[in-house]
Parts: C-alpha cells; structure tokens; sequence
C-alpha cells in the first residue's frame, strides 16, 4: 500500500509512524476528541429514554467507548485498513426507540437486552454480506455520480445539530471556530504544533475558558457552557469486566432475541453500509490513496459486522464509520493508520478507566456543536470532489445527481414531518407485513440511503458512457 500512496501535501501518509510517541499520542487524542461528542450523543439521547439513573448512563457511556475502540482495531488492521475510526451510527435510533417503546415498561436492563439482540442478529447478516463479496460486487455499479451525494449527505446529516448547539453559546462556539481555522490555516504555515493539533488546541482553549468561567461564577449550573467536575470525582476508576450494571461483558445481562426487531434493524444496517461505502471513499481521498477496491469494501463491511456484533456483547450501540475524524485527516493533513490505533487504545482506556473518561465527557455542548460545523461541512466539500470526477457538461449527470441529493433530503422530510410548513410525519403501514413497512420507514428517513438507491438506480438505468459516468478517465 505505501508504494501506492501519493503523499501530495500530507504530512504523514498511511504507513507512516509519527515521532515522538508524545506527538503521535496527542494526535490520537485528537481523533477521540472529534469522535466523543457524537459517541456521547446517543447514550444521553437513549438512556434517559429507558428510564436510566446517572450510574445506568456513565456504564452505557464506558460500553460505548470501549466498543467504538475495539471495532477501531478491527477495522484499521483487519478491516479496510484505512485510517477510519469506527463509533456510535446514529442510522440505528428508529429501531432503537421502537424496542424502547416496546419493553420500557420492563426496566432499562430489559430493553438493552433486546437492543443487544437484535444488534447481534443484524451484524451476522452485514459480516456475511461482507464476507460472501456482495456489497464489493456493487462496486462496478457505482459511480461518482451516486458516491457524490451521498458523501455529501454525510457531511450535511447533522446540520439540524451544528449550529443550533454551538448557538447555546455563541461565543464560546464562535471562539473555537474562529480558532480551528486560525490555527489550521494561518498559524499552521510557521507551527507544527498548530498544523497537527488545530482541533485539539482549539477545543480545549473553549473547555479551558468555560471552566474559568463556571469556577469563578460566571456561568451558573444552568448555563449551556457551565463545566462541573462534580461527575469526574463521583466516577469510579475502574471498570470490572464482570457485574450487573457496570461490567465490560454483558452489563445489562444475556441478549434477548426478537424476530420483528431482527428485521427492523435490517434497514438501519442498510443504511450503515451506504455511508460507510461513502466513508471508504472519501477517506482513501483524503489519505492520497486510490479508490478503494472491491475487496477492500468486503473486508469493511465485514469487519464493520463482526464489530457490531463485539458492541452488543459490551452492551453498547451498532458501529459504523465516522465521517467526522475523516474530516480531521482533510484539515490536519496526517492519515497515519499508527495514529488512529493509539486513538483506539485511548477509547479503550476511558471504556475501561471510567474517570477519565468523565473528564472528556465535561466538554460544553457549545464547543462540540462548533466541531461539528468545522468538520461536518468539509465532508460534503469531499462529495463535490467525488462529483467533479464525472462530466459535470452533461444534462444526464445533473440530473441524476440534483434529483439524488434534493430526494436525500426531502424524502427522510417527507417522513419525518415538516411542522412549521404544517405537513405531519408520514409512515407507511402494512397490516400483513410489519417488518417491511419498519424497513421503508427507516430507508425513507435516512438521507444517505435514499440518495443511494436513487443514484444506482438512475446511473444504471440511464444511458451515459463510462467516461461521461466518471469510472474511466
């Protein structure tokens, strides 16, 4: 592979160890601390929904991360082999509700059993899909013209959480904004600290001036920036890998199975399979690398399935690739497969040592929100790169292209309700089959999916020449 990389202006490509430890460390940290508000996003958004107490939130937290860390290795040195970090996938939140809605009564450890089921049942199917060739056999089916918008829906799948969350406090979000681009693009050409580490350094100066802040009373317990260490004392340091409630394997106890939930989830692995096709993509870009090959994308999806299956028995949530730390690798210039492991071994750690964790968890809503609208918009920036491989002179192609991305975000509209325009959510209902009306539900509200069976559909359907299509120069 590293006879293949063309370095351009990176600073350290694939195959390469950066020096010191020190450096490549806090280059792994970085990693984490791009990937950790969306990895705690969901254990805040669904613990409390099962009805879960603070200890019940910390140990659904620590299983996440030390999943998130584990399937990392797997995907970096058995997977892809790309320098792409694994986390929480936030396509699975449709059926995750729906067990919530249905078991809720029975207690938060019930309802993670059957969460843990059916994230099980679903990651033998997306390792077998992986394992047998089929989604590498699609490969030749698709183009730039249907990796474009979905790599582009990628980037804008969190706009709705971007700026109304660094909006909790604008200065403090504005603060590291304007320092992310400061540092990346203007202190970077003379520093090589600021060239590594712009997330890092930024991210922490907006913690460093919420905490002075919320010690010297500035900010009171209620304000959207507060910083309390409270949380860090009250963690425990240590994780048994055994225990109801708090230990590394089966926490919430053995999995329960459910054959409706087993085929709801289907349409969420779907989902997580097209934007992780994306990702592939778009990291191998960003890394200099050719596109990825048929048995790089198997060896993905494979691995992607075998970690999900790891997530259900450390009682957390389904696995994919983040396209957020693929953003990181665009503005840092450093696609070291070496530094993504040290990240990997970091979500390990505050998996198992559970106070160290609490202390990244104390990151202020507002500065979290701010990397999201750095990171987020540069992974759609890489989806036009991905289109302007394609003859962008032909009416075919903006056409295929336009109608893929407007669908991608109207149609997951369309079902999820536009209230302030008065049109209510829609779902279909089919009385005999269930599980197939919870599967179009979860398609139709994931803009990636949408866009992707849009695009394959029209790029195949309609007449164009490679060249034109953009798989043959």
């Amino acid at each position: 592979m590293a006879a293949e990389v063309r370095r351009g202006d990176l600073i350290y490509s694939v195959d390469d160890i950066p020096r010191p430890f020190g450096r490549a460390f806090f280059l792994g940290a970085q990693h984490v601390l791009t990937m950790f508000g969306a990895t705690v996003s969901v254990p805040l958004l669904l613990g409390p929904a099962m009805g879960m107490n603070a200890s019940q939130i910390a140990t659904l937290i620590g299983a996440v991360m030390l999943a998130s860390g584990v399937v990392t290795l797997l995907q970096v040195h058995w997977g892809t082999r790309l320098p792409i970090v694994q986390g929480v996938s936030f396509s699975f939140l449709g059926p995750f509700f729906a067990i919530i809605g249905a078991h809720k009564g029975a207690g938060p450890a019930t309802v993670m059993q059957y969460i843990a089921g059916a994230i099980m049942s679903g990651a033998v199917v997306e390792a077998a899909v992986g394992q047998f060739g089929w989604i590498g056999k699609l490969r030749r089916y698709i183009s730039p013209v249907v990796v474009g918008p979905v790599i582009m829906l990628i980037g804008l799948a969190l706009f709705k959480v971007g700026a109304p969350m660094a909006g909790l406090y604008w200065p403090i979000a504005a603060l590291v904004i304007i320092c992310i681009f400061w540092f990346s693009q203007f202190l970077s050409r003379t520093s090589l600290v600021f060239r590594l580490f712009p997330i890092l350094l930024a991210a922490t100066l907006g913690w460093a001036v919420s905490l002075l802040f919320s010690s010297i009373g500035t900010f009171d317990p209620k304000h959207p920036a507060y910083v309390s260490l409270a949380g860090v004392a009250a963690s425990p340091w240590f994780r048994p890998p055994w225990g109801e409630g708090i230990g590394w394997i089966f926490p919430w106890g053995w999995p329960k199975f459910s054959l409706a939930f087993f085929l709801a989830i289907l349409a969420s692995y779907l989902a997580s399979m097209v934007e992780s096709f994306g990702d592939y993509h778009s990291v191998s870009y960003m890394s200099r690398l050719p596109d990825p090959s048929e048995q790089t994308i198997n060896r993905g999806i494979r691995a992607e399935g075998v970690g999900c299956f790891f997530t259900g028995i450390f009682g957390g949530f389904s696995s994919t690739s983040y396209s957020e730390n693929i953003g990181l690798i665009g503005i840092t210039r450093v696609a070291s497969r070496y530094v993504v492991t040290i990240g990997a071994f970091i979500l390990i750690f505050f998996g198992v040592f559970a106070k160290f964790g609490a202390v990244v968890a104390t990151l202020p809503r507002p500065v979290v929100g701010a990397l999201y609208c750095a990171l987020f918009g540069l992974i759609a920036a890489i989806g036009v790169q991905q289109v302007a491989r394609a003859d962008l002179r032909s009416d075919r192609n903006l056409l295929i292209i336009g109608f893929s991305l407007f669908m991608g975000l109207s149609l997951p509209a369309y079902f999820g309700g536009v209230p302030e325009m008065g049109f209510e959510a829609r779902r279909v209902v089919i009385a005999g089959a269930p599980w197939l009306a919870d599967m179009i539900n979860i398609i139709g509200s994931t803009g990636m999916a949408v866009a992707a069976i849009f695009g394959l559909i029209l790029d195949n359907l309609l007449p164009g020449t490679p060249e034109e299509r953009g798989i043959k120069s």
